[in-house]
Formats: structure tokens, sequence, C-alpha cells
């Protein structure tokens, strides 16, 4: 049963999100599911990348058994094993995606899988109603494509302040300052980012790259876009994480933003607005 203590919001119509772990949560919203970055492989589960080795140490707490019908799925990458799994490839058959033009063209022949570039929108029908699709651009792992995705649909979502209300889902990255941009066209009811901190030590570099946000500059972002609620995601649970919930937290205290922050406990469906 979803948790009914959602924040006082604008928002015209309802958001359930179930954290299922990493990358990976289920949103309900406005009757259709969708799904970020499927990711379904046990614990113990290790991914040789040749620059880096990952791996996972938690359970996701659903099971691809355990999923409901799921309208689209919002893929940030499809080429890092942490945002889709091998086990979650076969959910893409037949099915609606949303990724980056080049994730899009490796996982051809499937027909509901559209790519898209930063900035760039689309239309997807669910449930009866259209929703409203924008790409966000991503800085994650040198010459690789990533998105990150804002969903609206101002005839249900409504509006505030002549703004749109939307739902932001940040992919992988880190702070991008053309991300303030959003507040610009946007009124970002809520927002779930990708953080832990995540590095990388690629050949030939110094030091480890930072490839996701850390918690100052997820506070930034969030600053800059201003949403109402912030769901972290992307902290737990793999060698390459830097930043679990405790110092993603105290960097929220810190910066004063804190108040909007809904930490989500895997698995149970919880009413965010």
């Amino acid at each position: 049963m979803a948790d009914d203590s959602a924040p006082r919001s604008g928002f015209q119509s309802s958001l359930t999100v179930t954290f299922v772990g990493t990358a990976t949560a289920l949103l309900e919203v406005a009757g259709a599911t969708f799904l970020t970055d499927p990711y379904f492989s046990p614990a113990g589960t290790q991914w040789d990348l040749g620059f880096l080795q990952l791996t996972s140490a938690y359970e996701p707490a659903l099971g691809l058994a355990d999923l409901p019908p799921v309208d689209a799925v919002l893929l940030s990458h499809e080429d890092h094993p942490d945002n889709l799994d091998a086990r979650s490839r076969p959910l893409l058959d037949g099915r609606r995606v949303l990724t980056t033009a080049d994730g899009a063209a490796r996982l051809a022949p499937r027909p509901g899988v559209r790519g898209l570039r930063p900035w760039e929108k689309a239309s997807l029908a669910a449930a009866g109603v259209v929703f409203d699709v924008l790409a966000t651009p991503c800085l994650h792992v040198p010459g690789g494509e990533c998105v990150g995705f804002v969903l609206s649909a101002p005839a249900r979502f409504g509006s505030t302040g002549g703004k749109p209300n939307a739902v932001y889902f940040s992919g992988d990255t880190v702070y991008l300052p053309e991300l303030a941009r959003l507040r610009d066209d946007y009124h970002i009811s809520a927002a779930l980012l990708n953080l832990g901190a995540a590095t990388v030590q690629l050949p030939g570099a110094a030091e480890p790259l930072l490839v996701t946000m850390d918690g100052a500059q997820a506070a930034r972002l969030i600053r800059d876009i201003d949403p109402d609620v912030v769901v972290p995601m992307h902290f737990e649970a793999w060698n390459h994480f830097r930043q679990g919930r405790e110092p993603l937290a105290a960097a929220f205290e810190a910066a004063g933003v804190a108040d909007r922050v809904r930490w989500l406990e895997p698995g149970k469906p919880t009413r965010i607005l």
C-alpha cells in the first residue's frame, strides 16, 4: 500500500514512487507506470568494463516477476550494466523505451525504442494521457551518451506560476549549469536524482574521475531547479560509489535543502505528490 503522507503541492495528479535500487524505480503517475534504468541482477554480480570492474552488493527490492504492467521505460543509457543489466534487456522487447540516440541504434530492431538527444522533446500516450517528455543533458563517462528526462502532462499535472508541473529524472550526471534552464520552462514538482559520487579511474588519468553528483553538487542543482520534493537514488552498494546516505544527508543539511528530501524505503510504494 502506498504511503499517503505526501507533501502539499500544486501538482494536480498523484505520483507514487517505488524505489527498487540504484537508478531503478517505478513511477506511477496519472494512471501510467514508468520504469527507470532497469537493473535486476542479484547481489554479488560483477561486471568487467575493461577500465573498471563493477560489483553490486545489494539485492533489488523487486524481481522482474514482481513488476506491474509497465507503460514505458525511461532509460538514461544502455551501455552501463548498473543502469541496464543483461537480465533486464529482454524487458525492453515489445515495449516503449526512451533513451539516447546511440542507445536506440544499439537496441535496434526494437520498434518501440526511440532515441532522444539533449533538449529534444517527444510525446508518449499511456493510460489515456498524453505525456510530454524532454530529454535533458548529462555529463557522465567521457565519450558516452546519457540523458535525463522531464515528464509533464499539462492536462493532468496542472501548472504553478504559469509553468507546467513536471517530474524530473536526472540520469547519471555530474552537476551541469545548463540544467538551471529547466526552471525557466517548468515547475519541477519532484526530482529523482542519481547521486553516489561514483568515480572511475580512466587509463592514463592521474586521479579518479567523478561521474555522478556528490551531495554538494546535488544541493547546487536543487537550488537551481527549485523542486518541491527530491528523491535521492543511485547511492548504495556499488564499489565505485563514494557517498552513501549519511554524507549525502549531511551535505543537504549544510546547504539548507534537507527539508525537500524524501528518502525512500526500497520496495515500498511511496506517495510523493
